[in-house]
């Protein structure tokens, strides 16, 4: 329980674990919450150690609906360019504890192989085959589908960054940058997420996806799975490469 001299609130004290790794998490954290869409905890303070946020307490999920709603409303607020990190965010930024560089391009497909694929295809070279992922990077403006604008993104979308508590979905730890809309939908797929299917519904209603969304997930779940196989080795390097090998 802390007090900032006005009331006592519940609070999460988060310690970074690399220089400005708070400073970029709470960018994103105020960029997502500018939306005025999916909620976000507060955030009461941060330095370039450490953040202070409201405690989010945890019930069973429930309000699946509106936050698909609010989740295509966060995505519609869009970004300046694919690979912008939010306002007073940084260029080189984290998803977790990996490395994520935040630079932007005109084209998502290119953009999505030389900054979202390719680079941890390298960090984990060591455990897989090169080639299989340059040949999907060719792939992918055949089978991107059509054009969409740069969506602010949450960016690391799995379900333990999804809370619930009694008025619905809080949305925590943010890799926030502008991107395609259908890489967060894809990391709620890859690891799952309470009453899914009523969320993306709900999204589709505010916001509809493309034809052949579905076919995509693959594609865009290329992503977090290179980060965990960066990150956690062998065991996610068998799923990033028949993703990889499904693009064709």
């Amino acid at each position: 329980m802390l007090t900032d001299g006005h009331q006592h609130f519940d609070a999460v004290v988060k310690r970074g674990h690399a220089p400005g790794a708070t400073r970029a998490e709470a960018a994103g954290l105020r960029w997502l919450a500018a939306a005025d869409a999916v909620r976000i905890p507060q955030l009461h303070g941060a330095d370039d150690t450490w953040l202070v946020l409201d405690r989010v307490t945890e019930t069973s999920p429930s309000h699946a609906e509106e936050f698909g709603r609010n989740l295509a409303r966060l995505h519609s607020a869009g970004a300046p360019a694919f690979g912008t990190p939010p306002p007073d965010g940084l260029a080189d930024a984290w998803i977790g504890t990996a490395p994520m560089q935040n630079s932007p391009g005109k084209s998502w497909p290119e953009w999505y192989a030389e900054y979202r694929i390719l680079p941890y295809v390298r960090m984990a070279s060591g455990i897989l085959d090169t080639a299989v992922f340059e040949r999907a990077c060719t792939r992918i403006p055949s089978i991107a589908g059509p054009t969409e604008p740069p969506a602010r993104l949450h960016g690391d979308l799995w379900s333990g960054n999804v809370l619930w508590d009694a008025h619905g979905a809080v949305l925590i730890d943010p890799a926030a940058h502008g991107g395609h809309r259908e890489t967060d939908l894809a990391m709620l797929h890859l690891f799952g997420c309470p009453q899914l299917e009523r969320i993306v519904a709900a999204y589709d209603e505010v916001a509809p996806l493309a034809d052949g969304y579905r076919e995509r997930i693959a594609l865009h779940q290329l992503f977090p799975l290179l980060v965990h196989t960066v990150l956690f080795g062998r065991s996610y390097a068998g799923q990033a490469t028949a993703a990889a090998r499904s693009l064709g």
